[in-house]
């Protein structure tokens, strides 16, 4: 029977049906639903690890133990990752494992645009990328049968638009778990050099088997039409390619490392021309080109963001783009904000208040980088932000940690701010470390971590005591503080960046989207007191707005009762609803 689902559901359903019963993922946009999907079938065990290499490595146990094991992450997770990944890729699988990498062209909810169909050739691993729902669960299927006939770890490559859409998607049989016999085999399993040396050797061996497995699989396959323009593409763009240019061939790449020479040959000598469509980076441009054959792609495709059905017509049919369906009149910019009652804002709206070098983190807290918070410095990557300070402390001199702080999530500071923490402290550093607890992974969906006591599976866990655990690693000074009350976030921040050593404050409140109490309060703009001065609206919430022809403030129907507006309205003009 057929189902509606998104592409990372049916990725979810292809791992079931195919015996799946481990599971492990750091949640990520776009890849995040997968993994809660999955854990929602009967008998299997599903966990958000505390970061991407954690994932993989309990993956890898899962698979030296025989069964089959999904893992999912984003693509900047694969980069957290890549030191177990490249090394699994040498010893190989017992039960089948297969890697998901969601790439994100266009940066919807990422750092950067990287392209991972590149760790297939650098970690030498089979790569697949499917085009539609049906193909996301059946690729994701077949992928677990590659890992284990070709003995490798297997990459499904998917991307945001595939993720994030939905499509018809057809059940299909469901693979009983078989656990395969667990056999000590050294030299496969610990690559002391002498074993890793042969194991490369295995390595290029099924490299070769699977460049033969490519020519002829029927994941890559020839779609014969006008021999005007051949088309070579994969994944979301052969949608757009279909769509956009029905008179073309196509080869439709679904392996898409290792590539398919002979095929690819055969299909580039008997088009006129040649054009490869693919988005981000020139993966098969170059690659083809490097063979001697004649093939353009860049030449008329940006390698920057996601493509269309209307740019690829624009490109190749020089047809200008049908505006028809465009508004008359722009629409207004609305740029991305905290919730209302976000405990976050307090902190940023108090940091920029003291005019502190703020190092910040992957969060939707790094939205306080935005105006009119403007509340944030720099910020690189997962769990940066403490060794991002710590080098600029180093290069600074201890002097200027009295206006520097990194700033970082409960989610994140698990995920790979811990040792950055013990790297501070191991090294002499004395910034301060704000750890924003919100009691939840926000960003990605509210997924629990370590921290908030919860597995994946709703069961209650050992709970992570942060405050505890940064006193374990040598840190002093600790403040836990509520962020919505300005004055004691003030009188913190004041005691510990004046103190020559390094210091946490965890301000600790929960996510508004998750935290019921504070809908209790009602707030108004008693308009006799509002002089207009606009400093509330500074705090940057859709709760409190600004009346230009009456020159007052007003409450909007966003609010949520937090009280921070209250504390900063110099003249007591916001009251609270009283009874």
């Amino acid at each position: 029977m057929k189902k509606l689902m998104l592409g990372n559901e049916a990725i979810a359903r292809g791992a079931y049906e195919a015996g799946v019963s481990v599971a492990a993922a750091y949640p990520g946009t776009p890849s995040s639903e997968i993994l809660k999907e999955f854990g929602k079938y009967k008998d299997v065990y599903a966990e958000w690890s505390p970061n991407e290499k954690v994932a993989l490595e309990v993956g890898c146990g899962a698979s030296i133990g025989g069964a089959r094991t999904l893992v999912t992450m984003k693509h900047v997770g694969v980069n957290v990752a890549a030191d177990p990944l490249y090394t699994f890729a040498y010893t190989g699988v017992t039960g089948g494992l297969v890697l998901i990498s969601a790439d994100d062209p266009g940066m919807h909810s990422s750092q950067n645009e990287q392209d991972n169909r590149g760790y297939g050739r650098f970690a030498k691993l089979p790569v697949i990328e499917p085009s539609d729902g049906q193909e996301a669960k059946d690729y994701t299927k077949l992928a677990f049968d590659i890992s284990e006939k070709y003995d490798t770890p297997v990459m499904v490559r998917v991307t945001t638009r595939l993720s994030h859409s939905q499509t018809l998607v057809e059940d299909g049989e469901c693979i009983e778990p078989e656990i395969k016999d667990y056999q000590k085999n050294a030299a496969k399993y610990v690559m002391l050099p002498a074993y890793a040396r042969a194991r490369h050797v295995e390595v290029e061996k099924r490299m070769q088997l699977l460049k033969e497995y490519a020519e002829t699989s029927e994941l890559n396959k020839i779609e014969w039409a006008s021999k005007e323009i051949g088309i070579i593409t994969s994944g979301i763009a052969y949608q757009y390619v279909k769509e956009a240019m029905p008179e073309a061939s196509v080869l439709k790449l679904g392996i898409v490392h290792p590539l398919p020479k002979d095929l690819i040959r055969t299909f580039a000598e008997q088009v006129e021309t040649l054009i490869v469509v693919e988005e981000l980076e020139p993966v098969f441009e170059e690659q083809i080109k490097s063979w001697g054959i004649d093939v353009k792609g860049k030449e008329y495709f940006s390698v920057l963001g996601e493509y269309s059905p209307e740019l690829i017509e624009e490109r190749l049919k020089n047809k200008e783009l049908d505006n028809t369906l465009n508004l008359q009149n722009e629409i207004p910019p609305r740029p991305p904000l905290m919730c209302p009652g976000c405990p976050h804002r307090g902190v940023f709206y108090t940091l920029k208040r003291m005019k502190v070098t703020v190092m910040g983190d992957i969060g939707c807290y790094t939205l306080g980088a935005l105006s009119p918070l403007d509340g944030m410095d720099a910020c690189i990557c997962m769990g940066a932000s403490i060794g991002t300070a710590l080098g600029m402390e180093k290069a600074r001199g201890k002097d200027f940690t009295k206006k520097l702080v990194s700033v970082i999530g409960d989610s994140t500071f698990v995920h790979s701010g811990i040792t950055s923490l013990v790297d501070v402290v191991y090294n002499q550093g004395s910034s301060t470390v704000l750890i924003l607890d919100n009691d939840t992974t926000a960003m990605t969906g509210h997924q629990d971590h370590p921290a908030t006591g919860i597995t994946l599976q709703n069961k209650p866990t050992k709970k992570l005591d942060l405050e505890l655990l940064v006193k374990a690693v040598g840190i002093e000074n600790v403040q836990v503080v509520d962020p919505l009350n300005l004055d004691d976030l003030k009188k913190a921040l004041e005691d510990e960046l004046n103190r020559d050593e390094p210091s946490v404050i965890i301000t600790k409140r929960p996510c508004a989207l998750i935290d019921n109490t504070l809908s209790k309060e009602k707030y108004y703009v008693d308009i006799e007191e509002c002089n207009g001065c606009k400093v509330c609206t500074r705090i940057g919430c859709t709760g409190i707005y600004y009346i230009e022809d009456d020159k007052k403030a007003a409450i909007s129907n966003t609010c949520v009762g937090c009280g921070l507006c209250p504390q900063v309205c110099k003249f007591d003009a916001i009251k609270k609803v009283e009874g």
